[in-house]
C-alpha cells in the first residue's frame, strides 16, 4: 500500500478513484485517535464549563472520523464486496465502543449537565437549546445515569448489535445475490417486457450460458410478478423473493432477528424504558405505543373493507379470465396489472417508453427550478465509485448549494431498495459554511443495447421520493450538522420525500419530463388523465399492506418480554392476522429480510411512512389550492419546512407552514377511502 493514504489527506469530495480497501482499518485507527483527543481536550477544559467550550466542542468534534465513516458505510451499501464487508465486522464494534465511551464519560457528561441546568440563565436562539436538549438527552438515553455494571453491559449489547444488523444485511444480499432462475425456452417468458428479456439475456451471456437469467433485482421482480403468464414461473420468484434469508443454510436471518429483538429490549429496560419502542418513540412525534397502534388501527378500520372487496374482485377476475379458482399471493400483483389496464385501458408498458430516465431527471430538475429556484449542473470531474455514477453541482441563484451523486442502476454489490444519503452535511463554523454532498440510490433497469432505461410509473414515483429527501438535505440552513437536513424526528423525515411524489400526478407537471423517448411525443392527456384515475387503484389492499408492515415492526418493538418467542414465522403470523387478506405460506418469512426496521433506522417507526402521508396529504392540499407552482407557497415550504431541519419542533414547523395542524382526512380522501 503506498504511504500516502487518501482518507487522512485533506479532500472536499471524496476521493473514490484514490481510495483502497486497505486504507480504510488506518484511516479508522487514525480518525478514531484524533476524536479522542478532541474529546479529552474538552473534558480536561479548566474554564468553567459553557455553551462555547462544551455543547459546540462536542457538535464539531470527530469530523474526519464521521467523514470517513459516511464514505466507508456508503459503499458497503452501493459497492461492496467480501473485503469491505469483512472489514465492516471490524470497523462497526471499534465504532460501538468509541460511542459508548464518548457517551458514558462521566466528566464529559457532568460539563454538558451544567450548561444544560444552567441554560435558563442565558439567551440562547432555539437551535441552540435544541442542540443542547438533544445533547443531553442523547447521554441520558444512553446509559450517563447508569452505573458502572450496567454501562458495561450496555457496551456489550451495543457492539453485539451492531455485528447483528451487519450480519443481518450480508444475508440479505447474498440470498439477492445467490438467487438465479435459467430459464432456456422463452415462451416461458410470456407477458414479460422485452426489456426485462434483454437484460435476462445479456445477464445469461455474461455466465456463459444459453437462454435467460432471472434474478431478485427489483428492476426483473416486479415486472415478472405483474406480467408474467407463466404462473409457476411467478410462483417460483415470489417463493424465492419472500423467503430470502428463511432458507436452511448460512444465510438464515432468524437467529438474527431472535438477537436483534432480544438486544433492543434488554437495552431499553437497562435505560428505564418497558420496550424498545417507548424508548425510541420518546423522541417521535407519536411519542407512545398506544398512539401508534391507533393511529394504525384508524387507517385499517377504513382500509380493511375496501381491500377485502378489491381481493373478491381479483378474485372474481381471475376466475372468469383464466378459470382460476385457487387464488394465491403470486396471483395479486399479476391479477391487479390485468385489472387496471381494463378497467383505465392502462398498461405500465405502454406507459414506459414516456418515462426515460434521463428524460425523467431533466424534468425533475425542470420542477425543482419552478418550485425552488434551484439549478443542476453535470459536473464529470467528480470523482465517483462507480462508472454508473452521476455527480450534479446544484445552484441556487447562481451560487452553490449542493452535489449531488445518483447512482441508479442494479449490480451484485448493491443492495436491494431506493435511499437517500450524504457524504457531508451541511452545518456553519467558524464563519464557513459547508455545503451538502448528497446521494441517492435506486434499483431501475439499466439501458440494453436496444434501448435506454425506461422506468415503470411506480419507478418515477420512487425516483421523486428519494429526490425529496435529497431536496430536504441539499437545502439545509442551519448552524449545527446533527441538526441539518433530514437530522428530524423519524416520523416527519418522510413529509419531503413523499410531498414530491404528488407532483408526478399533475399535468403541468408530467408534461415536463414524460415524453416518448423515441419521438418526443408529449404522454397524450388520456393517459394523464388515466394515470390520475388509476392512482386509487386498489388503494384498500395497498393501505392494508402499509399498515401490516407497521404492525408487524410493533409487534417485534413493543415486546415487553420476549420470554416464549423463538420462532420467527409464528410471531410474525400473530402480528399479520388482522391484515391478512390471503392464504398464509409456510416457507417464506418477511421478518428475516426487514431491512428497514433491523438493518436501517425505521425499528418502531415503520408507521412513519402513513403517518408522514397524512402530512404530505394535507401540505399539498395547500399547493392544489394555490397552484402547484405557486412561488409563494413554494417558498414558505422551503424556508419553514427544506432549510430549518431538526432545529425546531416538527409540530411547530409543519403549523409555521400550514398555518394549523395537519388534517387526517386529507390522506383518506386522497386514497378515496372516504
Amino acid at each position: 500500500m503506498s504511504d500516502i493514504n487518501p482518507l487522512l489527506q485533506k479532500f472536499d469530495h471524496p476521493p473514490f478513484s484514490k481510495i483502497k480497501t486497505e486504507h480504510f482499518k488506518p484511516a479508522f485507527q487514525k480518525s478514531l485517535k484524533a476524536a479522542r483527543k478532541e474529546i479529552e481536550s474538552i473534558v480536561s477544559n479548566s474554564d468553567s464549563p459553557s455553551y462555547k467550550n462544551t455543547i459546540e466542542a462536542l457538535e464539531f468534534s470527530g469530523n474526519l472520523l464521521g467523514r470517513i465513516s459516511s464514505i466507508f458505510f456508503n459503499l458497503n451499501s452501493a459497492e461492496t464486496n467480501p473485503e469491505i464487508q469483512k472489514l465492516a465486522q471490524e470497523i462497526s464494534p471499534l465504532l460501538s465502543e468509541f460511542n459508548n465511551d464518548l457517551l458514558l464519560n462521566t466528566d464529559l457528561f457532568k460539563k454538558i449537565k451544567y450548561v444544560f441546568d444552567n441554560r435558563t440563565s442565558h439567551h440562547y436562539s432555539e437551535e441552540q437549546l435544541t442542540l443542547l436538549e438533544k445533547i443531553y438527552k442523547n447521554f441520558t438515553r444512553n446509559g450517563a445515569n447508569l452505573d458502572k455494571e450496567k454501562q458495561a453491559r450496555l457496551r456489550e449489547i451495543d457492539k453485539l448489535l451492531s455485528l447483528a444488523s451487519l450480519k443481518f444485511g450480508e444475508n440479505v444480499l447474498a440470498e439477492t445475490n445467490n438467487f438465479e432462475l435459467h430459464i432456456s425456452d422463452e415462451s416461458e417468458l410470456e407477458g414479460i417486457p422485452n426489456s426485462v428479456k434483454d437484460s435476462a439475456r445479456e445477464l445469461a451471456k455474461e455466465k456463459a450460458k444459453e437462454g435467460y437469467i432471472l434474478t431478485l433485482d427489483y428492476p426483473t421482480y416486479i415486472p415478472v410478478m405483474k406480467f408474467g403468464e407463466n404462473r409457476d414461473l411467478r410462483k417460483q420468484m415470489f417463493l424465492g423473493f419472500g423467503s430470502k434469508a428463511f432458507k436452511n443454510n448460512e444465510f438464515n436471518n432468524e437467529k438474527q432477528v431472535l438477537d436483534i429483538v432480544e438486544l433492543r429490549l434488554e437495552r431499553a429496560q437497562l435505560l428505564g424504558f418497558d420496550s424498545h419502542a417507548d424508548f425510541v418513540l420518546q423522541e417521535r412525534m407519536a411519542k407512545s405505543i398506544d398512539n401508534v397502534e391507533s393511529f394504525l388501527d384508524d387507517i385499517l378500520e377504513k382500509a380493511l373493507p375496501a381491500a377485502e372487496k378489491e381481493i373478491q374482485e381479483l378474485k372474481s377476475f381471475a376466475l372468469e379470465k383464466d378459470g382460476l379458482k385457487k387464488f394465491q399471493k403470486w396471483d395479486k400483483a399479476y391479477y391487479t396489472e390485468k385489472l387496471k389496464q381494463k378497467t383505465f385501458d392502462l398498461d405500465e408498458e405502454t406507459l414506459k417508453p414516456y418515462f426515460e430516465l434521463n428524460q425523467v431527471i431533466k424534468g425533475m430538475f425542470e420542477i425543482t427550478a419552478n418550485l425552488f429556484k434551484l439549478r443542476f449542473e453535470k459536473d464529470e470531474s467528480l470523482e465517483v465509485y462507480h462508472k454508473d455514477v452521476v455527480t450534479y453541482k446544484v445552484f441556487e441563484n447562481n451560487k452553490y448549494l449542493a452535489t449531488l451523486y445518483a447512482d441508479f442502476h442494479p449490480r451484485p454489490g448493491k443492495r436491494d431498495g431506493a435511499w437517500m444519503t450524504t457524504y457531508k452535511d451541511q452545518y456553519k463554523h467558524d464563519g464557513v459554511e459547508e455545503r451538502p454532498q448528497v446521494s441517492i440510490v435506486c434499483n431501475f433497469s439499466k439501458p440494453t443495447k436496444k434501448q435506454p432505461s425506461l422506468l415503470t410509473f411506480n419507478e418515477v414515483t420512487t425516483l421523486f421520493h428519494e429526490f425529496g429527501h435529497a431536496l430536504h438535505a441539499m437545502n439545509a440552513n442551519t448552524t449545527y450538522p446533527s441538526l441539518s437536513g433530514a437530522s428530524v424526528y423519524w416520523d416527519f423525515v418522510e413529509l419531503p420525500s413523499q410531498l414530491m411524489e404528488n407532483w408526478c400526478y399533475e399535468k403541468e407537471a408530467l408534461e415536463l419530463f414524460a415524453k416518448h423517448y423515441e419521438t418526443n411525443e408529449v404522454l397524450p392527456l388520456d393517459y394523464i388523465e388515466k394515470i390520475k384515475r388509476s392512482s386509487n387503484f386498489m388503494e384498500g389492499i395497498q393501505t392494508t399492506r402499509q399498515v401490516s408492515f407497521g404492525k408487524l415492526d410493533m409487534a417485534w418493538h413493543a415486546l415487553k418480554s420476549t420470554k416464549g418467542i423463538t420462532d420467527v414465522k409464528a410471531h410474525e403470523n400473530i402480528a399479520f392476522a388482522s391484515t391478512e387478506l390471503l392464504p398464509e405460506l409456510d416457507t417464506i418469512c418477511m421478518s428475516t429480510a426487514f431491512g428497514h426496521i433491523f438493518q436501517g433506522g425505521y425499528s418502531s417507526g415503520y408507521y412513519s411512512y402513513k403517518w408522514a402521508e397524512v402530512l404530505d396529504a394535507d401540505a399539498f392540499e395547500l399547493f392544489k389550492k394555490e397552484g402547484i407552482f405557486n412561488e409563494s407557497v413554494a417558498m414558505n415550504y422551503k424556508e419553514n419546512i427544506l432549510q430549518k431541519g431538526g432545529t425546531i419542533e416538527p409540530m411547530k414547523l409543519y403549523k409555521k407552514f400550514r398555518g394549523r395542524k395537519p388534517d387526517p382526512e386529507a390522506l383518506l380522501k386522497r386514497a378515496g377511502l372516504i
